[in-house]
């Protein structure tokens, strides 16, 4: 797993969402539907005030 993020400051010691996509959570595993049950499983894990994120990614690539 992978977290890549933008639009966040510190505040002393903690990271802080500055608004806007603040996260990029990338998961790599033998299969997308595993890959992405991971992904999606880290987010669960991540929180913050406002947390939003899309439950839509990879949805094409599991249809084939």
């Amino acid at each position: 797993i992978h977290i890549s993020y933008a639009g966040v400051s510190l505040d002393g010691d903690d990271l802080m969402a500055d608004g806007g996509r603040v996260l990029c959570v990338i998961c790599l595993d033998d299969s997308i539907k595993s890959a992405l049950d991971k992904a999606y499983s880290f987010c669960d894990k991540i929180d913050f005030d406002g947390k939003q994120y899309r439950k839509d990614i990879a949805y094409q690539a599991l249809r084939e």
